[in-house]
């Protein structure tokens, strides 16, 4: 601070009171002063890159200013005020007159003072730039033309009729349209004023740098016309205690599920809108976060992030993109989500804008018996679907690191396998022949219990049993369906096969066989054989000796056994279980 008052003092003495007279009018906001040219080029080289409006000056005295502008007094205290509280310029820039500085050293070649100075003191425009009443005027070849406009001296003073949210929003149609970069700062300085030039000329509009009342209806008409037909509107939803802008052309209310409120779509764009609202803590929020992982609307890649009072959940899959935000404040969960079209970024980006400065928190939340009796299903979450997968098989564990051996059905034309739904797993390798694949979970598992392979040749009519997801984890776990071992080869003969006399499921492929002992006599295949479908009571297993051998080939030490001891129902059920997966094929 002491430097910056040093400079102005040595400035204020060295200014003439004659000059001081001859001031446009015109303001400041100085940032800086350093006591070298040197020192100022370096200092502004950076202001420069993260500013608009950089301005630099000699002081006299050998002092040099960094200043921003020019602006009105009015724009100069905004400027001030918005880029100190943003930590953007130091604490004790101030407010300077034109009259306080000489000659311009920033940018190169420029001379800001006077080519402001005309624009200050707003003089007449040319004779030609007057409508002359007493002669026809005739049309120009853009329709803007044809009627007189308004003067730049009128433009300006329309122009300081406009509000503060007026001015900001000029600026963000004018960013939008590209012709703006810097803060929405609600000031006109230089780089507003250039970027209204800018879009004049790209417009056939004469380029002043002051848009006339027809030319900023121009401006905005364009940045709003990407909205047209959504019917943007101002939607109080007492029961769930939010209000907000929504698009109503496209969504219509439809019904309450706790915790969401459903806005279906009502017109030909393939939208949806849900207003979340239920009471709860921390643990409410995160558990949210993590259900709406699960649903079908929620594509699963994209950026998430959650902490203890919020969450962002964006998800981006080909077809659709959803946005998800939910705050937890007072007790009380309340966000949003918009479901829209991938494809339409424009017009999802400014409509998802206009949502979240309008969502508001009103009094109320949803009554969780709200909404219409239905019979619950797993495949619904309050009325919206569950993401599934396209296929799911049984698989187990066959070492301490979670190695996975499955039916080779189960990896067919997926975007994503997972095992147990919860840890993605690679195909380290597949035999078609055999029908057999073996996974990798791409993080290390810890099992409870892998698979240790028979090598005593079994006794036909032996007991037997599969253990597997039936019926594709809908019962949350393993089942074991008891059989015997009707043949220890194949239809044509196959050594690699054993034919059982056991009625297993679809879900069933892909499980370990076992003896009475729990040892591992092979794999079961799917319920086909060369693409026609077994009688019922029969199915076919890829042998132990198979299954060794194919995971040799990919680099796994399977475990083997000779003991052949008969144990509890009960125990062997556990035993199986443990060792047993969901795998899941994914889109």
């Amino acid at each position: 601070m002491t430097r910056i008052l040093t400079a102005l003092t040595l400035a204020l003495l060295m200014l003439a009171p004659a000059a001081r007279a001859q001031d446009d009018g015109l303001a400041w906001v100085q940032i800086e002063a350093q006591p070298s040219l040197a020192q100022a080029r370096e200092s502004i080289r950076g202001y420069a890159a993260e500013l608009q409006d950089v301005n630099g000056f000699s002081l006299g005295g050998n002092w040099y200013a960094i200043a921003l502008g020019p602006y009105t007094r009015q724009d100069a205290e905004q400027v001030l005020r918005v880029l100190r509280a943003e930590g953007v310029i130091p604490r004790d820039s101030y407010i300077a007159e034109s009259g306080d500085y000489r000659q311009q050293f920033w940018p190169v070649g420029a001379s800001t003072l006077a080519d402001a100075a005309p624009e200050a003191t707003e003089p007449a425009p040319e004779p030609q730039e007057q409508p002359d009443e007493t002669t026809e005027i005739a049309p120009a070849p853009e329709p803007q033309a044809v009627e007189p406009d308004e003067t730049p001296r009128e433009a300006r003073a329309s122009e300081r009729a406009l509000s503060r949210d007026q001015r900001a929003e000029l600026q963000e149609a004018l960013k939008w349209a590209g012709f703006y970069g810097g803060a929405i700062d609600a000031a006109f300085g230089r780089g507003t004023r250039g970027a209204m030039a800018r879009w004049q000329e790209a417009n056939a509009y004469e380029a002043t740098g002051i848009l006339t009342t027809r030319q900023r209806a121009d401006l905005l008409r364009q940045y709003n016309e990407i909205l047209e037909g959504l019917n943007l509107q101002l939607v109080s939803d007492v029961d769930a205690g939010i209000e907000m802008i929504l698009p109503t052309g496209v969504v219509s209310f439809d019904k309450y599920e706790p915790p969401f409120a459903h806005y279906n779509a009502s017109g030909d764009i393939d939208a949806k809108v849900l207003l979340i609202s239920q009471e709860g803590d921390e643990d409410t929020l995160a558990g949210l976060y993590d259900i709406m992982q699960t649903l079908e609307i929620v594509p699963e890649t994209g950026p998430r992030t959650l902490n203890r009072r919020a969450f962002t959940l964006i998800g981006e899959g080909a077809l659709t993109i959803s946005h998800t935000q939910a705050w937890l404040k007072d007790g009380r969960v309340k966000g949003f989500t918009l479901i829209w079209p991938a494809g339409d970024e424009e017009r999802r980006t400014r409509l998802l804008g206009e949502m979240q400065e309008s969502f508001t928190r009103l009094d109320g939340v949803l009554d969780p018996s709200a909404g219409p009796e239905t019979e619950p299903s797993i495949d619904l979450v309050s009325g919206l679907e569950v993401r599934k997968p396209k296929l799911s098989r049984s698989g187990f564990y066959v070492d301490g690191s979670g190695t996975v051996v499955t039916t080779a059905e189960a990896t067919q034309g997926c975007g994503k396998i997972t095992i147990d739904e919860e840890y993605e797993a690679q195909v380290a390798t597949v035999n078609e022949d055999l029908g057999i694949a073996v996974l990798r979970p791409t993080e290390t598992l810890a099992p409870m219990s892998v698979a240790a392979f028979q090598q005593v040749i079994p006794r036909l009519q032996a007991d037997v049993a599969v253990a597997g997801y039936s019926y594709g984890g809908v019962l949350g776990a393993p089942t074991l369906t008891f059989g015997q071992l009707a043949e220890l080869q194949g239809l044509n003969g196959e050594d690699t096969l054993k034919r059982l006399a056991l009625a297993a499921l679809e879900g069933d492929a892909g499980g370990p066989v076992v003896d009475a002992g729990g040892a591992v006599l092979g794999m079961l295949l799917p319920n086909r054989a060369k693409g026609r479908q077994l009688p019922e009571g029969v199915s076919f297993a890829a042998d132990a000796e198979a299954v060794q051998q194919v995971l040799q080939e990919a680099g796994v030490s399977p475990s083997a056994t000779s003991e052949q001891d008969q144990i509890a129902p009960e125990v062997l059920t556990n035993r199986a279980a443990n060792m047993t997966v969901l795998v899941s094929c994914w889109e």
